[in-house]
């Protein structure tokens, strides 16, 4: 995983690693999240809960459009249709499966904490009574 993310320009690893930390710093902060596992999924940065209360988190930098990193949904959930109604004037979205971030300007914090605290207890939410 090191040298993926050493592999990044400076300020692609510098969001990366933020939204890095702030996944961490979510299931700390929530015990019900559980453990994170970190690994390479499609040769792309991946954290995955636990127990499996979540669903999969990707996170990547692609040369093909530098200036930018992605967040990376399951396109069988609802996240990014969540993010859209609540985040559309602060967040892009693609289609039903990425939050596309600028590197041009500061991570919008608090949006991209909520999407990825929705994914960390996706499945626990599923399961919650309405």
């Amino acid at each position: 995983m090191a040298a993926k993310f050493a592999g990044y320009p400076s300020n692609a690893y510098a969001a990366l690693m933020q939204i890095r930390g702030w996944i961490f710093d979510l299931a700390a902060d929530h015990p019900a999240i559980g453990e994170i596992t970190e690994t390479l999924k499609w040769g792309e940065p991946s954290w995955l809960t636990k127990p499996k209360v979540g669903t999969t988190i990707r996170a990547d930098w692609k040369p093909k459009a530098p200036d930018q990193v992605a967040i990376y949904f399951n396109c069988k959930t609802d996240l990014i249709d969540r993010a859209r109604s609540h985040f559309g004037d602060i967040l892009e979205c693609d289609g039903n499966r990425a939050i596309i971030i600028a590197l041009d300007r500061p991570l919008p914090k608090a949006p991209i904490q909520i999407c990825l605290g929705w994914a960390l207890s996706y499945h626990q939410d599923k399961k919650a009574p309405r």
